[in-house]
């Protein structure tokens, strides 16, 4: 992709504008929006940089192809770089192109049991076993705000936060329902059942401005249910409150009604964000018939097929054979072909845009 120039000086103009107000500035929060788009903009600044001298050797080594002393050397050092540039173009169309403004977010998971009884709550349990052991090995922190166990183990229902730098870039299109084809532990026949859990991945961002009013709300008080401890079950500190527009529903059992008040609306309202941004996914996706995070949490994306010990993802024809390791939580081979899938979509809808 041949990208205008105009573009990239656009990018540097505003990089060096922005240094500059940095400079002036006195005012605190001035401060800090411009230091946050300093942050953003200085990896695409920079890429654009490394990308105009690149352009800008490659013409100086083709004006030495007619000087007979030089040429030679000119000539392998041009092909070179002649093969690193298209490298550097999809960088910085890559860093142009329109991004997730909650591609760095931490998220909060949630993975809950589908059809299947007993072996989806199990089958929920090793899928947020799978999602444990990758936060484990990028570093992130796991917090598990609530759980519902399953009769036979697992659980019917748990989510926790997922604390780290890019988690919901990383897991956003985990999102939907996960199929499982195996024998449960139940079955004494041998027979191969099928059951399913549902995934979703939710940006948790800080300062979400979304305005809920007093009279949108219901909130209920109920006593705590758990194992153990004097508190539990003894004074109605749990809370429960209902987005009557939306029929959202999210509840807090921490021992402190105060908290769990603060917490039930910090929940209500990364729910409510999150609405809006599956509305605008699904139009995005509508728009440009991508097969990668339509915001749709009732597709079915993937199969584990224990039988044969391969994992599908149905969304872009990739097959593993590699469900134990996947298990374990090596999943990067699925989230990195994914990323790549929508990083394709992206580049075609500024290439659109340039042409």
């Amino acid at each position: 992709m041949r990208l205008p120039q105009a573009r990239l000086d656009q990018v540097i103009d505003r990089f060096q504008e922005v240094e500059a107000r940095m400079g002036a500035a006195t005012d605190g929060q001035e401060i800090v929006r411009l230091s946050k788009e300093h942050a953003e903009l200085k990896p695409v600044a920079e890429a654009v940089s490394a990308l105009a001298r690149a352009r800008s050797e490659l013409e100086d080594l083709e004006a030495l192809a007619d000087d007979p002393e030089m040429a030679a050397m000119a000539e392998a050092e041009r092909e070179t770089l002649s093969e690193q540039l298209p490298e550097l173009e999809r960088q910085v169309a890559l860093l142009l192109a329109p991004r997730d403004a909650d591609e760095q977010a931490s998220a909060v998971l949630e993975v809950r049991a589908g059809t299947g009884g007993d072996e989806a709550a199990l089958f929920a349990g090793d899928l947020f076993r799978m999602y444990s052991r990758y936060a484990q090995s990028r570093g992130w922190r796991v917090e598990l705000d609530s759980a519902t166990e399953g009769e036979a183990g697992g659980y019917k229902e748990i989510i926790a936060t997922v604390s780290g730098d890019g988690v919901f870039g990383r897991l956003k299109f985990e999102s939907g329902v996960h199929r499982v084809q195996r024998v449960p532990v139940t079955e004494a026949g041998g027979r191969i059942h099928t059951s399913a859990a549902t995934v979703a991945v939710l940006p948790e961002v800080e300062d979400v401005e979304i305005e809920i009013q007093d009279k949108d709300i219901r909130i209920d008080t109920f006593r705590a249910s758990g194992s153990g401890g004097q508190h539990v079950n003894k004074t109605d500190s749990a809370v429960r409150i209902t987005h009557l527009p939306t029929g959202i529903v999210v509840t807090s059992s921490e021992k402190s009604q105060h908290v769990n008040r603060d917490k039930a609306m910090k929940n209500l309202r990364i729910r409510l964000y999150d609405q809006q941004r599956q509305a605008k996914d699904a139009a995005r996706s509508d728009a440009r018939k991508s097969q990668v995070g339509s915001g749709d949490r009732s597709e079915r994306i993937r199969t584990y097929n224990f039988p044969q010990g391969r994992v599908t993802d149905h969304r872009i024809g990739l097959t593993l054979h590699s469900l134990p390791q996947i298990l374990e939580g090596d999943i990067d081979p699925l989230l990195d072909a994914l990323i790549a899938e929508d990083q394709a979509a992206r580049l075609a809808d500024l290439e659109a845009e340039f042409s």
